[in-house]
């Protein structure tokens, strides 16, 4: 998860246990239209074989089915599912197998959205990649005609009304990192861009990145952005932090300025009229649930789903 960074360094921010496992969640984002539900990312899911969950662990008392019900929404309420990439831990709580070895939706009424320069790159992957893309996870979504493409734009475009998408290069082909326009302030999510609140420094990049000097560049955007204008970033693999506002140290490195919970915080006069103009209604944090191995890990204690009304 750290690349190059010496793990002398790297296991004071995220301390490995005895097998050299680390923790870190699956954090999926609901997002409450007019009209459309739609959440960003599925998680890994439950229907990988032993071998799998014996390399991986996943293991926690989160789930995201559960923690959509306990808010009230239903599974068949989903309209969208937005996929910033087609990685196992991202895409795989898409799908469920079925009795007879088939697969259905777990979303039965939902788009599921990626683009076709990445469905390509997934369904021929490279060799660094072909262990993260497994074909069960979306294949069958192609299959039963459940997939939608986004076409690649190379500026940030709006897709819906306050959701604009930036497609990267440097962790995966045409990732997609969603930014949303909410309660006044921006949030951007950051998906394998910066998996947590330990990556703001720049060198800290995956081992997984198939271009890191291109992902260090648009980390390095990001991270700018978000410390100049006050967006707000929001970790999909943090095991503690949800988001963050980002600040600059004296010596020039991004720092957490101050963490945030999706959940109303900080709350800005005016801004329910400003939401409402932008089109979103709520934002929701779901964890769906958490795995170890190297660059995985064992679940924290649950993290309770968050609302942002």
């Amino acid at each position: 998860m750290f690349g190059i960074v010496p793990k002398t360094i790297w296991s004071k921010l995220n301390p490995p246990d005895a097998a050299n496992l680390c923790t870190w969640s699956m954090r999926c984002l609901l997002i409450e239209t007019e009209g459309r539900k739609i959440l960003i990312d599925t998680g890994i899911g439950n229907k990988q074989d032993d071998r799998f969950r014996r390399h991986f662990e996943p293991s926690g008392q989160d789930n995201l089915l559960v923690n959509l019900e306990s808010e009230g929404i239903k599974a068949d309420e989903i309209t969208d599912v937005l996929l910033t990439h087609l990685h196992f831990d991202h895409v795989g709580g898409a799908l469920i197998r079925l009795e007879d070895g088939t697969f259905a939706p777990v979303f039965p009424n939902a788009v599921f959205w990626t683009s076709e320069a990445h469905l390509r790159w997934a369904t021929r992957p490279n060799a660094r990649e072909v262990g993260s893309f497994l074909p069960e996870n979306f294949m069958p979504l192609q299959a039963l005609g459940r997939m939608g493409f986004i076409p690649v734009w190379e500026e940030d475009q709006e897709w819906l009304p306050g959701i604009t998408l930036r497609f990267v290069y440097g962790h995966t082909e045409a990732m997609i990192i969603p930014i949303i326009r909410s309660e006044g302030r921006t949030w951007v999510y950051c998906a394998d861009l910066i998996p947590s609140s330990h990556h703001l420094g720049l060198p800290y990049l995956m081992a997984y990145d198939i271009r890191p000097l291109l992902t260090l560049q648009e980390k390095e955007r990001v991270l700018r952005d978000a410390a100049l204008e006050g967006h707000i970033l929001i970790f999909e693999h943090d095991p503690k932090v949800e988001a963050a506002e980002i600040g600059m140290s004296a010596n020039g490195k991004f720092v957490v300025d101050r963490t945030v919970r999706v959940s109303g915080e900080g709350k800005e006069q005016g801004s329910r009229e400003q939401e409402q103009e932008a089109g979103i209604a709520s934002l929701y944090i779901l964890v769906s649930t958490s795995s170890t191995t190297s660059p995985w890990a064992h679940s924290p204690q649950p993290i309770a789903l968050s609302k942002r009304r």
